[in-house]
């Protein structure tokens, strides 16, 4: 009887050393940044892939599973939240709910007044703000303190070996900045660079650059704003359009055959973060 109780108590506590905490977030840049803390110490679930629309994504049975046994999920303000965070609270009572971009200074979604004018009214982004905070790795500092917060309080007894990974990672954050300072470095400041959808002004406003953007809404632009944007776009001597995978390139190669320039395909769900603003810093950068 003894024995069995020793094989018992043997299992119970190998299964406790090895048990992991169970996240959820939305984007795959996320998962990189918990990983990065949190190790072999956690299993992340990540619900709208590159490739997917982050705006209208429905989770996958097998991803309300995951929610089901999730300890914790990490909101990141992207518009497929709005539909489903209830559901997920609904799905499981005890997950908690940490807020990654807490401190984060969001930006207002841009207006385009100047291009769109009499057109702009009949647009109204259902975000105030920009999402896409994470494209920035001032704030990408902040989602990582977050994290190493949250992972700690809600696994204490393995803090000492998430604060050895958040210093890691942050200094892994500094040398990307580094790297896409020095990309950057023949780049005027105030230049524009084109996008399909507006996902980069996180980016753009950190290394003193504007985003010039063609969609709203995820809408293709009627002929006659076409026309507007392509002036403009001449006018500002546009090298390159990035588009999104995730959306139509349509207007943005017709856009590039008028003025025969190059479309670059670019995502900001991307899951090598590091490695994707460093070929977003190039490609501005005409390298």
């Amino acid at each position: 009887m003894k024995k069995v109780s020793l094989v018992l108590l043997t299992l119970f506590s190998a299964g406790s050393l090895f048990a992991q905490v169970n996240v959820i977030v939305s984007v795959a840049p996320q998962q990189t940044f918990v990983k990065k803390i949190g190790g072999e110490k956690v299993n992340v679930t990540t619900m709208v892939k590159p490739g997917s629309d982050p705006h209208s994504y429905e989770p996958k049975p097998s991803q309300m599973i995951a929610v089901s046994k999730a300890d914790i999920y990490f909101p990141i303000k992207i518009e497929f939240e709005n539909a489903w965070l209830d559901r997920f609270k609904e799905q499981n009572k005890k997950m908690q709910f940490i807020e990654m971009t807490k401190g984060v200074s969001f930006i207002d979604m841009p207006k385009h007044e100047s291009l769109h004018g009499e057109e702009d009214k009949e647009h109204h982004h259902h975000e105030s703000f920009d999402p896409h905070t994470w494209v920035s790795p001032s704030n990408v500092k902040i989602m990582a303190k977050n994290i190493f917060t949250a992972l700690s309080q809600k696994d204490p007894k393995n803090t000492a070996y998430y604060r050895l990974n958040y210093k890691k990672f942050i200094d892994q954050i500094n040398a990307t900045d580094i790297q896409i300072k020095k990309i950057l470095s023949h780049t005027p400041k105030g230049s524009k660079f084109m996008v399909f959808h507006p996902s980069w002004a996180y980016f753009a406003k950190e290394y003193d650059l504007v985003q010039f953007a063609i969609e709203f809404e995820g809408k293709e632009p009627k002929p006659r704003m076409l026309a507007k944007i392509i002036d403009k776009a001449k006018e500002e001597n546009i090298k390159a359009i990035f588009a999104q995978k995730e959306f139509s390139d349509k207007s943005a190669k017709a856009i590039a055959r008028e003025l025969g320039i190059k479309v670059i395909k670019e995502t900001p769900l991307a899951e090598n973060w590091s490695e994707n603003l460093l070929k977003m810093a190039n490609a501005i950068a005409n390298n």
